[in-house]
């Protein structure tokens, strides 16, 4: 199972981004099941909106929610508290709360690689980050 970040559905999905290209590619190849969170989606959706996507993000929004594109995963408040601790432990870093979270998240459901152009994940030290070299 591979774990999908903001960054990469949005590139995915919105045209004028600058790896859409990179990120459309690797989607249509990828045979791994994805995952991703409400509080990715909820990232996405207001990315999408802000940068005047908003049509597109109903549509995509949707494809989400009915778990057509991956299966989502509702963050819980143990993933929520476990997150709250990563945020506090790793202060250091840049890392929103949904990075926060998608970590967590990746360790309790033993997900190894997220489809991600967010350098945070690298940070992380046990994330394969893909596409990679492309």
């Amino acid at each position: 199972m591979i774990f999908v970040d903001t960054g990469a559905w949005f590139a995915a999905f919105v045209p004028a981004d600058a790896d859409h290209v990179v990120a459309r590619a690797w989607l249509v190849r990828n045979q791994a099941p994805l995952l991703t969170t409400d509080y990715v989606v909820d990232e996405l959706l207001t990315l999408m909106r802000m940068r005047g996507e908003n049509r597109r993000a109903l549509r995509v929004g949707q494809s989400l929610f009915d778990q057509e594109l991956a299966e989502l995963h509702l963050v819980s408040p143990d993933d929520i508290h476990a997150a709250w601790g990563v945020y506090r432990q790793f202060s250091d870093k840049q890392w929103s709360f949904t990075d926060c979270v998608s970590k967590v998240v990746m360790v309790s459901r033993g997900i190894q690689t997220a489809f991600a152009f967010d350098s945070h994940f690298r940070q992380f030290g046990s994330v394969a980050v893909v596409p990679s070299g492309e």
